[in-house]
């Protein structure tokens, strides 16, 4: 079951991001040190977690009016499971409920269990045209930061009412 966090789950998540971010060597992705992004989080409202303990997370913020996926990570014993797809649909929901137009997200390109994973959860590729400048002063961020070490995009989910889910009409 999706929930939010507790403060007292934060710590605990850290495990669950690094032993995720381990599974990109396998595709030759290796992290600069200090970007790990759950460690600095705060605020449990903008985490949504499923287990207990949680197995794994959703780190959200707000981009230019948007829901911003920041993470998703599930812990590599606790994968194949469903546990990434009922997270989206949540921050999903979320969305819709907040009234956001859309939730955006950046990602791996060529990463199977990055963009095309997205992408079969309704996000497509979003070009640069239709950026705000929350998000690119995001993308930046992320490539000040080194983690751009293999080919990334920008995706997006954009949402219509209430029950209709997402749609892919953000470009490409």
């Amino acid at each position: 079951m999706v929930r939010w966090a507790d403060e007292r789950e934060l710590p605990g998540l850290v495990a669950v991001e690094l032993a995720a971010d381990g599974l990109f060597e396998q595709a030759g992705i290796t992290f600069p040190p200090g970007t790990t992004m759950i460690e600095d989080v705060r605020d449990p409202s903008s985490v949504l977690v499923e287990g207990d303990p949680p197995a794994g997370f959703a780190l959200i913020s707000a981009v230019d009016g948007n829901v911003h996926l920041e993470q998703l990570a599930v812990h590599p014993s606790r994968m194949r499971r469903g546990i990434g797809g009922r997270l989206v649909e949540a921050v999903l929901d979320h969305a819709r409920a907040a009234g956001a137009p859309a939730v955006t997200l950046t990602t791996f390109r060529d990463v199977p269990w990055n963009a095309p994973w997205y992408g079969r959860h309704g996000f497509v590729v979003w070009p640069e045209r239709a950026w705000g400048p929350e998000l690119r002063a995001l993308v930046r961020r992320e490539r000040e930061l080194g983690i751009d070490v293999a080919p990334r995009v920008v995706m997006a989910a954009e949402l219509g009412s209430p029950g209709r889910g997402a749609v892919g009409s953000g470009g490409s």
